[in-house]
């Protein structure tokens, strides 16, 4: 192993180390599946990161963006029935905005990686989110099915995103996908900023 590779890995494994929960859950008063689709759209620290992947899949080709298509919402799914299990969120504070910052960055960015490599943070990305969303739902007493719904949103939601992303031929397109995540990245510096002050 590279030198690269495991100083990529260490930089992973911190940021996407286990803190707190901030699952602001939603109540629509149509049931729990509901309630997990509104609490993506209405939840900013979770459906920027879901867009800012979408739009990383989407530069990286179709292969990429049917990788994430499935690792990501299974992956939200699964850490939200292991944060719901553990009813303890087990993240340290800052760990959502290092996920805008690296997702976003690597957006911006626009260098081309492996399927799979997409696909992993994909994974770490959905775990990591749905860990808390779940530790979130557990310690408000209210119903696992709410997962249902946020990774029925989170599928509809990458789907159609990366797929516009792919379909982007003329470069200029491409320099407004790589500004949304680049935006995405600064949002996420703003948070961590704001959460290692003592403020968040």
């Amino acid at each position: 192993m590279s030198r690269r590779t495991v100083a990529l890995a260490a930089l992973a494994g911190l940021v996407f180390w286990p803190g707190i929960a901030q699952a602001h859950l939603m109540t629509t008063g149509l049931g729990p599946v509901y309630d997990g689709i509104s609490h993506l759209f209405l939840t900013f620290d979770d459906l920027l990161p879901v867009l800012a992947m979408a739009v990383l899949a989407g530069l990286n080709g179709p292969a990429a963006g049917r990788r994430v298509l499935v690792a990501l919402p299974l992956a939200w799914f699964a850490g939200g029935l292991a944060g719901f299990a553990a009813r303890a969120p087990l993240l340290p504070p800052g760990v959502t905005a290092l996920s805008f910052i690296i997702v976003g960055g690597l957006a911006a960015l626009d260098r081309r990686l492996a399927p799979n490599v997409v696909a992993g943070l994909a994974l770490a990305l959905g775990l990591v989110h749905g860990w808390l969303n779940g530790a979130g739902i557990a310690s408000a007493g209210r119903e696992a099915m709410g997962l249902v719904g946020i990774g029925g949103a989170i599928f509809a939601l990458t789907a159609l995103v990366s797929a516009f992303i792919v379909s982007l031929r003329r470069p200029w397109t491409r320099v407004v996908a790589r500004v949304a995540g680049s935006w995405t990245a600064a949002i996420g510096l703003l948070l961590l900023g704001w959460t290692l002050s003592g403020r968040g």
